[in-house]
Order: C-alpha cells, then sequence, then structure tokens
C-alpha cells in the first residue's frame, strides 16, 4: 500500500487547518472514477479556502491511495484518525472500499459521508453514516428497478434473464437487486453466474451467456471488465432482445470512446447525466473548474458521472460544521439526518439509514455512437435518457440487436 499522504492547504491563514481525511482509489480497477472525485474535491476546497474557510479555518484534504483494494482501506482510515489526527472524515469511494472502512469508523464514532456506495449501511445500521448514492430506502433493488421496468414494457415482453455479476461487494449487491426485481416482473432467471474480480478473458463467460439463449442480459461490472464484457460481446455476436446493466466503467468518458459504436443499444444504470432535468444551482460552475483542472490529465475530461458527488458531499459536510458551529460528530450526524441540503447534485436530504430520501437514478442508452469522438460524450444526446418518466428524454431503440448505425 502506498504511504504518502497529500496534503494541500490553497490559502495560508493564521488559525490550524481542519483537516478532512479519507482513502480514495486513484490506482487500480476504480481509478478512473476515484480520481473524478478527488478533482472534485479539491474544487470544492478552494472554493470554500477562497470564501474564507470553515469556521474561519482553512480546510486541508488529507487523503491515501487505497489502490481500489478492500485490504487497504481499514489500515488507512486508522491512521488518518490516530496519525493524522482529521477533524472529519469523507468517503471511502465504492461499496468494496467502504464496507471495511466501516468496523474503524464506527468503533471511533465518527460520521462519513461514503462517495458512491451502495447496500453499505444494510449490514452495520450506524446512525452517523450517510451515502451519496440517490437509492434511496428502497436499497440494492433500486439499482436495477428501472432496468426491469424498461423491459417489461417492451412488446413482445421478454420472459428471459441471463446474468453476470464480479465476485465483489458492489457486483454481488448489484446483482442481488436485479434477481428481487426480475423475480417481481414475473421473468424467469435462466443464467446466474459470477466470476473473479482478476479475469481478464471474458470470451468463456459471454460465450456462456450465449449458450443461455436468454432475452435479457444483465452485467454487474467494474472498470476492466465492462472493456472486456462489451468486447467478448461483440466478438462471440451476443444478440439478446436487452442487454446492460450497472456497467460502471460506461459511467467514465474514457472507456465510452475506447468502446465507441461497441457501446450502441446498451442499457445502464447512472447516477448523473448531463441534461436539462439535472442542471442544478451552480453544477456547470463546478463542472467549469473541473474541466478546466481535468485538460492534460489522465482523468475523465468532463467529469459528469462523479464529481457532482464529490463537491456534494462537501457541500454537504460544510453546511453541517457551519451550522452546528463546530467539529462535533455527534452533532453533525443528527443536523445531516434532520435537513435537506441544496447541492450542485440537486436537493438532498437523507433518511433513517443515511440513504438518500428519495430515489434519483436514471437509465441512460447509448445511441449512434460514433469511433473516436469524446466531444460527442460532453451533452448527454448520446446517451437519452429512457427512465424514469420525469426525466426521459429519449425512446429507447429495441431489440439490442436492431441495426446500429
Amino acid at each position: 500500500m502506498l504511504s504518502i499522504a497529500w496534503s494541500v492547504t490553497v490559502h495560508a491563514q493564521s488559525k490550524d487547518p481542519i483537516k478532512i481525511g479519507f482513502s480514495m482509489s486513484l490506482t487500480g480497477a476504480v481509478a478512473p472514477n476515484g480520481r473524478q472525485l478527488l478533482t472534485s474535491l479539491e474544487i470544492w476546497r478552494d472554493d470554500v479556502n477562497a470564501a474564507g474557510g470553515l469556521l474561519g479555518r482553512p480546510v486541508e484534504l488529507v487523503y491515501y491511495d487505497d489502490q481500489s483494494t478492500p485490504a487497504n482501506v481499514p489500515a488507512i482510515y486508522t491512521k488518518l484518525m490516530s496519525v493524522d489526527k482529521v477533524d472529519l472524515l469523507l468517503g471511502p469511494y465504492a461499496t468494496n472500499m467502504t464496507a471495511p472502512a466501516m468496523p474503524i469508523i464506527m468503533q471511533a464514532n465518527k460520521t462519513t459521508i461514503s462517495l458512491l456506495a451502495i447496500g453499505v449501511n444494510r449490514h452495520f445500521n450506524y446512525d452517523r453514516y450517510f451515502s451519496m448514492v440517490p437509492i434511496s430506502s428502497e436499497g440494492v433493488a433500486a439499482f436495477s428497478r428501472g432496468f426491469f421496468e424498461l423491459a417489461a414494457a417492451q412488446n413482445p415482453k421478454p420472459t428471459t434473464v441471463a446474468m453476470i455479476a464480479a465476485d465483489a461487494e458492489f457486483a454481488r449487491t448489484a446483482a442481488d437487486g436485479a434477481k428481487e426485481n426480475a423475480k417481481k416482473l414475473g421473468l424467469k432467471i435462466i443464467y446466474d453466474r459470477s466470476y473473479p474480480p482478476t479475469t481478464t478473458d471474458f470470451a468463456p463467460v459471454v460465450r456462456a451467456v450465449q449458450a443461455a439463449n436468454a432475452d435479457i442480459v444483465f452485467v454487474a461490472a467494474y472498470p476492466p471488465d465492462t472493456v472486456g464484457i462489451v468486447r467478448s460481446a461483440h466478438e462471440v455476436g451476443l444478440k439478446p432482445k436487452m442487454f446492460g446493466g450497472t456497467m460502471i466503467g460506461l459511467l467514465a468518458t474514457p472507456l465510452k470512446v475506447q468502446l465507441g459504436p461497441l457501446t450502441n443499444n446498451l442499457v445502464i444504470m447512472e447516477s448523473f447525466v448531463q441534461a436539462p432535468t439535472f442542471n442544478f444551482p451552480g453544477l456547470q460552475e463546478m463542472l467549469a473548474k473541473y474541466r478546466d483542472k481535468a485538460k492534460g490529465q489522465q482523468i475523465d475530461p468532463y467529469g459528469i458521472g462523479f464529481a457532482p458527488f464529490g463537491y456534494a458531499a462537501g457541500q454537504i459536510l460544510a453546511k453541517a460544521v457551519t451550522e452546528t458551529k463546530g467539529l462535533d460528530h455527534d452533532k453533525i450526524a443528527k443536523y445531516i439526518h434532520a435537513n435537506k441540503f441544496q447541492t450542485v447534485a440537486g436537493e438532498i436530504s437523507f433518511g433513517k439509514d443515511g440513504e438518500w430520501s428519495e430515489p434519483r437514478t436514471v437509465f441512460t442508452q447509448f445511441q449512434d455512437v460514433q469511433p473516436n469522438d469524446v466531444t460527442q460524450f460532453r451533452d448527454g444526446s448520446k446517451q437519452p435518457i429512457l427512465w424514469p418518466e420525469k426525466y426521459k428524454t429519449g425512446t429507447m431503440i429495441y431489440p439490442y440487436s436492431a441495426e446500429k448505425k
């Protein structure tokens, strides 16, 4: 595990800084998303410090690269609290990293706002935990409900489902919710397999799915897996009626560009998109700063899928600290539970379990994606929202095997 901490204060001020600690996946499987979140938190820090800091003190970020490895996380949070003496906590990012951090955070009675982890608190029931994933107390089922409701609305209605998922916390959790939704809608699961996270050759996995000949193929995968699965599906000629799922690699612009037209007609879950219905106060200003910082770096050039949540987590924490006039974790947690927050990711409030009070996941479909063109993903036109109706911006192409432009 890397032993280097990054610690930066933008404006030198006479008072001691308020230290905010977290781990972040800056290398490894989910690093494309982790680097987006870090950049957005740095922008939030700079904005807070430019406005005078928190409680009249500068904000300092103290963070370590967990290398997308869950085993690294407990030691990082132990060090943040016992050695670095951070005042506040955020994160970690992702379900796989958040779950092993929770016992350490709970033992210290600290408050944290996790960055895009799903279903973690159903295991811990910790009242100082909050999640930035917009799935609500509905839980993991909210992560795939739209996918199966879209499927059930098609004519003729598909009847069978094949599911594949990585054998790791996030993917297993997403797959569990998908099974619930499929069964509720009367869809029969005829193939259900997991694969080791170290898998690099997905051709055998996809051939087995093809042999099952299901109407729908639902995938719960990480960024490297997503690339392998989509490429293998193209190579073996997989042609179900509907194909997609919780493929978080496809939330990162570089991977969208890398796969190009191979993504066409895939239907995926997203938590944040570039659309008129998602244009919340302060969002465009934050994204402009993000895009300026992203130039010349090996990170997502647009930051749509993740950056708003990192910045919003900072906004929520800052509001709670300001209104409670201190750094008492109990008071901060109670304030977050009791109030609504206006953020660049929209209005957010939390239920008793620390999840959003109202769900806001959407399902989009890749349509008419062209090769080697990063700019086509800037405005969301290549991924219209199909579900829910409240946010809908386009019409579904069905079946998946329909002619791709």
